[in-house]
């Protein structure tokens, strides 16, 4: 379809994306040492903002860091008052809420695993929720701070009637991208009055290794390098406006996805 109606921001990226708006900005990104989330602070620094990556156990392995915060899990407060404490004042620009789990096994109702899904659930969900409000309750989200939410399509309900059709169904993914939706709306709802706004993102369908799982159809449904995804979150970061806070976007194209 993006092919037939020569969709320039889907199929070419670079001709719309103007990274140098982010130069200078301080970025926090989570789960920055892998997948997207990688791809992301490399692009970030590639148009010299200023990143702290964020992980939890193993460092990211590439240069150009601003800071490097290890230690952090999004699932343990006491990981979040590390996070603050690490910070030592610093006041975030852009707050992308990256960090996530993919379980490999699919799921049915055959074999669901109900420890995964609360974990999916927990990472990222609830997860996004323990970041945010470490840093705004530290003061260190400020007018004019934007949070991006990095769910997916799955978790739309209007669209799994399709996309879902014949299985498999892994119902840990698709409700914790649900509640991930439903928790990036209420966050810019109430964010809005202190002048923060919340955009929820779609990356697009990325070749990482938490896709690996799909990795039969990469080709067939369009996947690309995270190096073209993370381009797509940027500029849909650049394109963040009061006009667009909290609404549940697509990257590939900028549409909306519905809920």
């Amino acid at each position: 379809y993006q092919k037939k109606t020569n969709d320039k921001r889907a199929l070419d990226i670079d001709s719309v994306y103007d990274g140098e708006k982010l130069s200078g900005k301080v970025v926090l990104v989570t789960g920055a040492n892998r997948g997207l989330g990688e791809a992301i602070a490399k692009e970030l620094i590639a148009q010299k903002a200023k990143v702290i990556a964020t992980c939890r156990s193993s460092k990211p392995k590439f240069e150009g860091l601003h800071k490097v915060i290890d230690g952090i899990d999004v699932t343990d407060k006491k990981s979040m008052e590390k996070l603050v404490k690490d910070l030592e004042g610093q006041e975030i620009d852009i707050l992308i809420n990256n960090a996530g789990y993919f379980m490999v096994e699919k799921e049915t109702i055959d074999n669901p695993d109900f420890d995964e899904e609360i974990k999916m659930i927990d990472i990222c969900a609830v997860g996004q929720i323990r970041v945010t409000s470490a840093l705004f309750n530290a003061k260190l989200l400020k007018k004019g701070s934007k949070v991006v939410q990095i769910t997916s399509q799955g978790g739309s309900i209007a669209w799994r009637t399709t996309q879902n059709a014949g299985g498999p169904f892994d119902y840990g993914h698709h409700m914790s991208k649900a509640a991930a939706n439903m928790a990036g709306k209420l966050l810019a709802i109430e964010l809005e009055p202190h002048g923060i706004l919340v955009q929820i993102m779609h990356p697009g369908f990325n070749k990482t290794d938490m896709t690996k799982k799909y990795e039969k159809i990469w080709e067939i449904e369009g996947a690309v390098d995270a190096s073209i995804g993370a381009k797509r979150v940027c500029h849909e970061i650049n394109l963040m406006s009061p006009k667009r806070n909290g609404l549940f976007i697509n990257c590939e194209d900028g549409l909306q996805i519905p809920w």
